[in-house]
């Protein structure tokens, strides 16, 4: 086959005729038969799918033909290499298929390896081993796969954590605060803090494949192992005290449901409704377990359950608005509803802080409202195409949830007063026209000045929006389904942080930056469903529920939210100004100096909501941030803290070239002809002790047999022998006829602009007697570093410095690869 792809061309000369050229295209196209295979002139792909070989018959490619299993070259590319040395065959797009499609026929005409490529045979694709090699796993499970879509997915599990329990007990609150004008730029800033999050979280997930752990992964594929490492393991507690927390709001809104709807409700242990924790132990770890259950039994009932809660909480908006529309009872206008008024608006045009109360305070108070955010992208392992689904959800949700608070903010200020006494007897009187005003004797429902609480006997005005947090189940048709909003916006936040959290841990646990994490990294079912964490989260949830008491910790929950956030925008940012090559989004609307101003918008709302516990996250991100620092695990991802390390040394070096040289600042930078530093370690050590891990250290290596040494291995196997060993040095080889004009090459190139070396450490030769050509060549190279105006060092140790018969163990990994190729070992 050689001879008809092109050898006989070396016979007849290199200038073979057309028609002969023709003749052999012709036999080779012709070929078909199931015996006899055609090599290829520089290589041959199996065809994987039969579905694609039929399809792809007698088509030409770039020069190929393709036929059966054949993938045959055109003659005119396979002459031999001294007619056609410049001329390449152009690529093949069968060849270049792309190895991360999904699907059905995901596993059809994959792309070559390079071993495939240098078999002659061209051994075909094994569906097994595709399998194992893409996911790392070769176990194959059972079961329905689940991946999610944009809406399902990522939408509609924002709108149910942002559509929170705050709307319905925060929102009239707040508006009553700050009033219309301040009480929308309390809301608008704080949406525009999650946009810009949103924004850069969008073009991190779309640089690259976003695999399972959310938030972690983004960060720690942006930013590192270190930042990623911290912000995982507090992301997961967090959520898993978040469980918690919204498992009590859940237990005791339904308390509250309770002693309002039931006559003669008592409790189920606790009569007193003052001191009901023992109620809320039994409701919330009840409901807990059926979380649990629900998360076991896989994503897909999940899914179905979020959607009827996402249905309730809707209702309970609707509900919301029709109410604001239809008339009330004397009870219900004495607590401050007036219906749609322009004079009520106009009294709540301007704020009405408390004392304690500040524009500041009340933002700090409503932000945690919004940070649901991040509620698709915790799964985005379960999404079929993370990089368009958690932007474009996101994004949508935010909108949303924007637009639905806005409103509703602007419907409790036109149809509810700040303070009331809700007294339905003040009500009817003062609505009496024709009671005169100084007959009735008693002050307006809506007066709560001192002098009016002195006519009350002292009694303070209870309700309003300033008061009363279930002014919104006041304004609404039937006020119970406002209590059903609440709970459906309580449990889809415990299901989606009890979802979340273990999903999170398994990446942590996979990339194993923490000691004995790995315990929870495998997945379990066909969507590698994380059981243990799923456990995890249950216990420390459950005991949570147990103490009962989470005022202290909401705040710091917040900050750990926020501050995952702030590291969101920094990544952006620290990836844009350090120009990495592996920083190129897909989602191209975004700016770093607006991620840069996001990031410092995240670092201010965490001191407005608590200084203190903003100083004790920082704390603890430090803490943790240090660990895996010194740890330093196997975690190489392309970060820009890389990139960024590459950058800072290049412009240290320029300033240090641009920089005039100075006697207090001299500093003895050694080149040190030791050859491989594994067999002359004194030498090594003893230039180690001169640079004192302050200077420049290069250990130069002659190779005088060029081709001899698989070279990029060798630096590699002898840089990692330096650190491994605690020298902080520099590795070089070189190749040449002679150790002279080695040498020599070493002097001239070592180095990079004054980061050159001004000393040359040598050994010294012991045996100049019976060598005098070598003697000539050390002398030689003596005179050239004097004529570099180089300084000279030579070491002289009892027993010479060629430890390599007795550091046999020690034997740098380049060589013994160098051997294992060769399939010899050099004696």
């Amino acid at each position: 086959v050689n001879k008809k792809m092109g050898l006989e061309d070396e016979e007849h000369g290199s200038g073979g005729g057309g028609g002969e050229e023709a003749e052999m295209t012709k036999s080779l196209i012709n070929q078909t038969s199931a015996n006899k295979k055609v090599k290829a002139a520089r290589f041959q792909v199996a065809q994987v799918d039969k579905d694609e070989e039929e399809s792809d018959q007698h088509q030409e490619e770039n020069g190929y033909s393709h036929h059966g299993q054949d993938t045959v070259q055109f003659t005119q590319y396979a002459k031999s290499l001294r007619y056609y040395l410049t001329r390449e065959a152009l690529p093949a797009e069968s060849n270049y298929r792309n190895l991360l499609s999904f699907g059905r026929n995901s596993l059809k005409g994959q792309r070559p390896t390079v071993e495939q490529l240098r078999d002659e045979e061209g051994k075909p694709l094994k569906k097994d081993s595709l399998e194992e090699g893409m996911d790392g796993d070769s176990r194959k499970v059972k079961g329905k796969v689940v991946k999610f879509g944009w809406i399902e997915g990522v939408y509609m599990r924002c709108l149910l954590n942002i559509w929170g329990v705050m709307l319905f007990l925060r929102l009239t609150w707040v508006m009553g605060q700050c009033g219309i004008i301040q009480g929308l730029l309390v809301l608008t800033v704080c949406n525009m803090v999650t946009v810009i999050t949103t924004v850069s979280m969008s073009a991190v997930c779309t640089n690259g494949q976003i695999k399972g752990g959310g938030v972690y992964f983004m960060i720690s594929r942006a930013l590192g192992p270190e930042f990623g490492g911290a912000i995982g393991l507090m992301f997961t507690l967090a959520n898993s005290i978040a469980v918690a927390m919204y498992i009590i709001g859940f237990a005791e809104s339904l308390l509250d449901m309770l002693q309002e709807y039931v006559p003669g409700w008592g409790g189920i242990v606790d009569a007193d409704f003052a001191f009901r924790l023992n109620d809320v132990r039994i409701i919330g770890s009840a409901t807990l377990v059926l979380i649990l259950v629900l998360a076991i039994v896989g994503m897909d009932w999940v899914t179905r359950v979020q959607k009827a809660l996402l249905v309730l909480l809707m209702f309970s908006q609707l509900d919301f608005l029709v109410g604001s529309f239809l008339p009330k009872s004397d009870a219900d206008m004495a607590k401050g509803f007036t219906g749609w008024s322009v004079q009520t608006a106009t009294d709540n045009v301007y704020p009405s802080y408390q004392e304690d109360q500040s524009f500041f305070s009340v933002f700090a108070v409503f932000f945690p409202a919004v940070t649901g955010i991040v509620a698709g992208a915790n799964l985005s392992g379960d999404l079929k195409d993370p990089a368009v689904a958690i932007p474009k959800g996101t994004l949508l949700a935010i909108a949303t949830t924007y637009v639905t608070y806005i409103f509703y903010g602007v419907v409790t200020s036109f149809t509810y007063v700040t303070t009331a006494s809700g007294n339905a007897e003040e009500y009817a009187i003062w609505q009496n026209m024709s009671i005169p005003d100084e007959d009735k004797g008693v002050p307006r429902w809506d007066d709560c000045s001192v002098e009016a609480a002195l006519m009350r006997n002292g009694t303070d005005c209870r309700y309003g929006t300033l008061n009363d947090q279930q002014s919104m189940a006041v304004i609404s048709y039937t006020g119970y389904l406002i209590y059903g909003g609440c709970f459906a916006a309580t449990i889809s936040s415990a299901i989606a942080s009890l979802v979340g959290a273990p999903r999170v841990l398994q990446a942590l646990a996979k990339d194993k930056l923490y000691p004995k994490i790995e315990f929870f990294a495998p997945g379990f079912g066909a969507n590698n469903d994380p059981v243990r964490g799923y456990v995890l989260v249950f216990f420390v949830s459950l005991g949570c529920i147990i103490i009962g008491e989470l005022n202290m910790v909401s705040s710091l929950l917040s900050n750990f939210f926020v501050a995952a956030y702030a590291l969101i925008n920094f990544s952006v940012f620290h990836a844009s100004i350090t120009k990495s090559p592996g920083w190129r989004p897909s989602f191209k609307y975004y700016n770093p100096w607006v991620s840069l101003v996001g990031t410092l918008l995240c670092v201010g709302v965490m001191f407005m909501m608590d200084w203190m516990t903003a100083l004790l996250t920082f704390l603890i991100i430090a803490i943790l941030y240090l660990y895996i620092f010194y740890r330093k695990p196997e975690a190489n991802w392309g970060s820009s803290a890389q990139a960024q390390v590459f950058v800072s040394a290049l412009k240290g070096l320029q300033n240090l070239t641009e920089t005039q040289d100075h006697v207090k600042n001299y500093r003895p930078k050694l080149l040190v002809l030791c050859g491989n530093p594994a067999q002359r370690p004194p030498l090594v050590d003893f230039a180690n002790l001169i640079t004192k891990k302050l200077s420049l250290l290069i250990c130069a290596h002659v190779v005088t047999e060029p081709g001899s040494k698989n070279l990029a291995i060798l630096k590699e196997s002898t840089q990692n022998w330096l650190n491994d060993h605690k020298i902080k040095g520099f590795y070089t080889v070189v190749e040449s006829g002679s150790w002279e004009e080695g040498a020599k090459s070493c002097m001239t190139l070592a180095g990079l602009g004054k980061l050159s070396p001004n000393t040359i450490l040598m050994g010294f030769k012991s045996d100049w007697i019976n060598d005098i050509s070598g003697l000539q060549e050390y002398f030689n190279v003596l005179y050239t570093a004097f004529d570099h105006n180089l300084g000279i060092a030579i070491l002289r140790v009892k027993g010479g410095l060629d430890f390599s018969e007795h550091v046999t163990a020690e034997e740098t990994v380049g060589e013994e690869e160098m051997d294992r190729r060769r399939g010899s070992v050099d004696l």
